[in-house]
């Protein structure tokens, strides 16, 4: 129960960094980014990187927390349930900034990709076990 607790708390964190991260190279590559942040005017472009940024943020986490605690298939979906919480209300707050296409494509996807990224090393585990028996 301590893994799992420490995989989702780990995957939280990935979460966390990889978005960071991916936030700081859209400032660097996308023209204007940085100003349009502050205001929330973001360009559909702008909006596609976000929604892009937090695909990849929950892919990764859901991976890390499988690393963790790769015998629990139901980790990677809870954290990012843990993670749809956290941004559901920030969503309904700012719900007439953006269009309701953009908080519907932030949102729907968080547990799905926490949990398809949970598959990924379970996979991989599974492949090398398989060659070195055989």
């Amino acid at each position: 129960m301590l893994r799992v607790a420490g995989s989702v708390i780990a995957g939280l964190v990935t979460w966390a960094l990889i978005a960071t991260l991916l936030n700081f190279g859209l400032r660097l590559t996308i023209p204007g980014y940085h100003a349009a942040e502050a205001m929330l005017q973001f360009t559909l472009a702008m909006k596609i990187g976000r929604l892009v940024e937090a695909a990849i943020a929950s892919v990764a986490a859901g991976t890390a927390v499988a690393f963790v605690a790769p015998r629990s298939r139901w980790a990677p979906a809870l954290m990012g349930l843990i993670v749809l919480g956290i941004f559901l209300p920030v969503h309904l707050r700012l719900w007439d900034k953006f269009p309701f296409w953009y908080h519907l494509a932030f949102l729907v996807p968080l547990v799905p990709l926490a949990a398809a990224g949970g598959m990924l090393p379970s996979a991989r585990t599974t492949r090398s076990r398989t060659a070195v028996s055989t």
